[in-house]
């Protein structure tokens, strides 16, 4: 680490470049001109006042970052455009990207968010409004999302308390109730508040707001296994307050919702929540959430234990995945990503003359991001937990409350990930070989071990370090056009590689390759093992899912066959903001004949999380939404036979 220079001190020719270059910036902010600037991320509101500041203090502390806390090596890959450091500004700070928060815990003892302490609730409103102060609190600690990773089963306690509530309540009236009539009614009664106390959750996540004012809360909960009673009702009011909306029925985009999914509890119809499955999936054709994850999968299943629900593996929004664990139990509770950096792949094999020498370049790359991602990590161990106050004085993360104000974090820290993360796999594997992954079985296997090498160098460096070194299936938003427009420059528009706006998110076969369902989650299937820090796969359905509810059940099957571990189904969600008309909307909105597309709200998933207005995309996200193929509604029978 190098300490910052005096104004005595000679400027070199570098740093006069990063100098203008914040310059620039900074000008760009301030007039609101520079969309890709504004609107990196499509939850941040760029030109609001809070979000304006935050974008003018994110380009220093990027600059700081740069100058002063990244060895040579790093920085010299950064400018040479092969990898990018996720949430760069964030780095001075020391904090970490996100973490699972343990509510339960967290709502049986109570939490202090530094003005007062908040009690255990009483009754499942209370729970739910403390869950959302939760949520809003952690934002502010962390640069990435928060996620409930039992949110069924967490606050099934506070349900069966509204339910002796309101035995006590009925009890003091004046009537003569039967036993079976009175426990009849209270249950009918913790419904109605367990419905209202779900509405009440939804609309506070998407209309309160943190960071300073400018970002509605990134926010994920993970449900569908309570087999309870208590459970079973909280899930089921969720998703019909989910399919309700909000006050003018618009879709919730937070929080992302992800529906785990078990054989023998929710997978087949003799299940006990197989009818919660079913309401899932009428919510998802109706508000695109909730998403599906695969407790069954491969490299799920073996962390699996009966009622435990804390041993169901997590995930969050966009595809965070955090389980293994080196030092401490493999679970996602309390746990997180500490940071990600990511490789471009595509300018990896531009340089390459061939497959052997791209593999040459890649293993001396990943090196480079591994010391990397151990210098960024040894920076924030140095941090004091008073640091984090409410991250760590209050369990956040597990372990913290045994800390100190003063005392550093290298030692809870070590329970959480460090990932390598990668983009444009396609269009490397075109530079490559001519064809990309879904065009020809070879490329494939090329393709696979590539992700497998990567992977490999995670475990080695797992092992070298003694840290959870993982390798992620990058949820590339503003980086999916910052690596092709660099790219562009230097090596021009080349055909099927360089000649969109975008690259291809992570192992997706292309969005605007014509693919059947069942192909693309075929193919895509076997790398969700090897990204072991995360993963998703999209299905984009045409025409309205609601009339087809089976085909989705179809998808989400052959999601659990292929061994996908976090899967999701994309379809046109569209609203007239005059008349409240939903469904698809094409030039006009068939009630009304509004035709200003202004006045239609078209809900679409940018990366993992939903976005209302895509005036809020970048230009390389706008770009891509334009160029997703739909793969179709496919009939179980064919989906069967391999045809969907």
């Amino acid at each position: 680490m190098h300490p910052p220079i005096s104004a005595a001190q000679q400027v070199s020719p570098v740093e006069k470049e990063a100098v203008s270059q914040l310059h620039y910036a900074f000008h760009q902010v301030i007039q609101s001109k520079d969309q890709e600037l504004l609107q990196e991320n499509a939850n941040m509101d760029g030109r609001s006042p809070c979000g304006m500041m935050s974008k003018l203090a994110g380009e220093s502390a990027k600059y700081y970052a740069r100058q002063y806390l990244l060895r040579e090596e790093a920085r010299q890959a950064m400018a040479d455009n092969l990898i990018h450091l996720h949430d760069l500004d964030y780095y001075a700070s020391g904090t970490t990207t996100c973490c699972q928060i343990p509510l339960g815990k967290l709502l049986q003892h109570g939490f202090n968010t530094g003005h007062g302490h908040m009690r255990t609730p009483g009754d499942i409103t209370s729970a739910m409004a403390l869950a959302t102060i939760l949520f809003q609190s952690n934002q502010n600690m962390q640069h990435g999302g928060q996620s409930f990773a039992a949110f069924d089963h967490d606050l099934a306690p506070y349900i069966r308390k509204t339910y002796k509530t309101w035995i006590s309540r009925l009890s003091a009236y004046p009537v003569s109730w039967t036993e079976e009539t009175l426990a009849e009614q209270a249950w009918k009664e913790t419904d109605r508040t367990t419905y209202q106390a779900c509405e009440a959750f939804i609309h506070n996540l998407n209309s309160m707001h943190s960071r300073g004012g400018g970002q509605i809360p990134f926010t994920s909960i993970n449900y569908g296994t309570d087999t309870s009673a208590e459970g079973r009702l909280l899930t089921r009011n969720l998703l019909l307050a989910t399919q309700a909306g909000l006050g003018h029925g618009e879709t919730p985009v937070f929080p992302i919702q992800i529906f785990k999914m078990k054989k023998g509890v929710n997978f087949e119809a003799s299940d006990p929540n197989y009818d919660l499955y079913e309401l899932a999936l009428e919510t998802t054709a109706r508000r695109l959430f909730p998403n599906f994850s695969f407790l069954d999968a491969s490299f799920n299943r073996s962390y699996y234990e009966m009622d435990q629900p804390y041993s169901e593996v997590s995930y969050m929004g966009c595809r965070t995945r955090v389980m293994g664990n080196r030092h401490g139990t493999a679970n996602s509770i309390g746990r997180g990503n500490l940071s990600f950096t990511s490789v471009n792949l595509v300018k990896l094999a531009l340089l390459s003359a061939n497959p052997n020498h791209f593999f040459h370049q890649l293993d001396q790359l990943t090196d480079v991001v591994v010391r990397q991602l151990l210098e960024r990590y040894d920076y924030q161990a140095r941090k004091c937990a008073g640091d984090f106050s409410f991250l760590y004085s209050q369990g956040v993360w597990t372990g913290g409350e045994q800390l100190k104000p003063t005392d550093p974090l290298a030692e809870i820290l070590k329970q959480g990930t460090l990932s390598l993360g990668f983009i444009g796999l396609a269009e490397c594997l075109k530079a490559l070989t001519g064809s990309h992954h879904g065009e020809s079985e070879s490329s494939w296997k090329l393709g696979n071990s590539i992700v497998s090498f990567m992977r490999h160098k995670m475990d080695q460096a797992s092992e070298r370090h003694d840290l959870n070194f993982t390798l992620i299936a990058t949820p590339a938003e503003g980086l999916s056009g910052t690596f092709t427009r660099h790219d562009q420059i230097t090596f021009g528009r080349l055909e099927g590689i360089t000649d969109r706006d975008y690259y291809t998110n992570s192992f997706h076969i292309p969005v605007h390759f014509p693919v059947k369902a069942i192909d693309k989650i075929r193919l895509e299937g076997p790398f969700h093992s090897l990204c072991n820090a995360g993963h998703i796969t999209y299905i984009e359905l045409d025409g309205e899912a609601r009339k087809n509810i089976e085909a989705l059940d179809t998808l989400v099957k052959c999601m659990a066959e292929h061994d996908i571990g976090y899967g999701s189904i994309n379809h046109p969600v569209d609203r007239c903001q005059c008349c409240g008309y939903e469904g698809i909307i094409e030039q006009a909105c068939p009630r009304c004949l509004i035709s200003e597309e202004d006045r239609i709200s078209r809900i679409r998933r940018i990366t993992g999380y939903l976005v209302g207005d895509l005036d809020k995309w970048n230009a390389a996200k706008r770009s891509e939404e334009r160029q997703r193929v739909r793969h179709g509604l496919p009939s179980r029978e064919a989906a069967i036979r391999g045809q969907a």
